[in-house]
């Protein structure tokens, strides 16, 4: 099922499905995307921006929280309509060249999960829109940690590796906006239980770097909201927001 949901916090929209989310923000008529969701989402991106009031050539910007299928599937599409994509370094050879990952998040990791009705409808679900067919991007702009970028709404780059090595949290100062990515979530898409948790151990590359990556969030001041890939909005400080997480733990 689609889902938009206009003005999250004002002038930042969620959309996607219930399974996967991706963002725009607004900055007059101007538009940053966070994440580009799967690659089936190209379907419904001409009549989502029509109702937002917009038109694909109006996003400048891609912003990529990490290089995974899930987050990347309409970057060509965007970037076809003259949006500049943004990644971390570490992520780069992983967006040019999509695989399975290592780690903690070595496929076979997830095997003993594959009895769950969740992770079972999400793995379909994703299928269905084109997961299993990642978006290969060559020659994006990198960006490092701290960075302030220079696209609409001047976000800046928290390096949370864990999740990948190049994973990001982006925030949006001014709106108070935590973009997450999959540094913490508000769905679990192998159990289904609801809230801020980390993502499950068997999908990051490195379970004890996502932990430590926390504390980064945890320490951001302003935060209002969190977007996450996976679930609903979470609206609150930064530090509720990972004490919640971490209790999850």
């Amino acid at each position: 099922m689609a889902v938009m949901q206009a003005n999250v916090v004002p002038h930042v929209h969620r959309l996607g499905s219930e399974f996967v989310n991706w963002y725009l923000v607004e900055d007059g008529d101007r538009l940053t995307a966070v994440d580009a969701g799967l690659p089936g989402f190209a379907s419904e991106l001409e009549r989502d921006l029509h109702e937002l009031g917009h038109r694909v050539d109006d996003v400048e910007a891609l912003v990529l929280t990490h290089s995974d299928a899930d987050h990347t599937g309409i970057a060509k599409v965007l970037r076809e309509a003259g949006a500049t994509v943004y990644i971390h370094g570490y992520d780069q050879a992983t967006l040019a060249s999509p695989g399975p990952k290592g780690g903690d998040a070595r496929p076979v990791k997830l095997v003993r999960d594959l009895w769950r009705p969740t992770l079972l409808r999400t793995i379909v679900a994703m299928a269905g829109k084109g997961g299993a067919r990642p978006t290969a991007i060559e020659g994006p702009e990198l960006f490092a940690d701290g960075d302030v970028l220079d696209v609409p709404g001047r976000p800046r780059v928290i390096h949370t590796p864990g999740h990948t090595p190049g994973h990001c949290a982006i925030v949006f100062e001014d709106r108070g906006a935590l973009f997450a990515g999959d540094a913490l979530v508000t769905w679990n898409v192998v159990t289904g239980s609801r809230g801020p948790q980390l993502m499950p151990r068997a999908m990051n590359v490195s379970n004890a770097e996502a932990r430590e990556s926390l504390d980064r969030l945890g320490r951001l001041e302003g935060v209002r909201v969190a977007l996450p890939g996976h679930g609903e909005p979470w609206h609150g400080p930064a530090t509720a927001l990972v004490q919640r997480a971490r209790g999850a733990a």
